[in-house]
């Protein structure tokens, strides 16, 4: 797998942000596509060595599209300059949480994990009701040496703790998110080598994995809504 390629045609896209010059290279775009779905596949075997539930999954079904909704936004660009894929039980679906990519150029890549979205009421209180009920276990998780090595909870938060929580609840601040996710990034550099990001990926996966387990067990009777 070549994740120069990957970076290299990001690149050219983020200065070229236009139809005229995606179209003109869609070649170019196919190749680095390829590429990205290859280092996907990678990425299943090497986190199905300690997730096996992620195994079953198809490289092109766990992908985000490059194209932009610019109907809401004032930035016009049609196209995201990023590969990205969440790679899970049940494929890119927010939920149940698992392992997310995105490689974008300038520095902007990273991996993640967690619960990014923050849009659904019933996750975020579910969790809520989950920490309250299991806080021992949540400290356990973001205190152990290894991931704090690594990691610190991030998220969308209130500014003061929601109604019906104690304020004096010992896990106080992490009822004020709205969302919980964490966040690794990954420099422009670090994409010349595909099998050393590969053993880095892998083991940063491995080492929030715990982080997933606590958030999908709270999370382990939501149904995504209905459009």
């Amino acid at each position: 797998m070549d994740t120069k390629m990957i970076i290299d045609y990001l690149s050219a896209l983020s200065m070229n942000n236009n139809r005229e010059w995606y179209h003109a290279n869609k070649e170019a775009y196919k190749k680095a596509n390829c590429e990205f779905e290859e280092l996907l596949q990678a990425l299943i075997f090497e986190i199905g060595k300690f997730d096996s539930s992620i195994l079953h999954n198809n490289p092109k079904d766990i992908t985000f599209k490059i194209v932009r909704d610019t109907r809401f936004s004032n930035d016009k660009s049609p196209y995201n300059p990023a590969f990205r894929a969440h790679i899970s039980s049940k494929g890119k679906l927010p939920v149940p949480v698992g392992y997310y990519i995105m490689i974008k150029p300038g520095n902007q890549s990273f991996l993640g994990g967690g619960l990014f979205a923050d849009m659904f009421k019933d996750a975020t209180a579910m969790i809520r009701n989950y920490i309250v009920q299991n806080g021992n276990e949540w400290e356990k998780v973001i205190n152990e040496p290894e991931f704090k090595k690594y990691f610190a909870v991030q998220g969308a938060a209130l500014k003061n703790v929601p109604a019906g929580y104690e304020k004096e609840h010992p896990q106080a601040e992490y009822l004020k998110f709205k969302s919980w996710y964490l966040e690794y990034p990954i420099k422009d550099e670090e994409w010349k080598d595909a099998k050393s990001f590969l053993t880095k990926a892998a083991e940063l996966y491995r080492i929030m994995k715990p982080f997933n387990d606590y958030l999908n067990k709270a999370l382990v009777d939501f149904r995504m809504p209905e459009r």
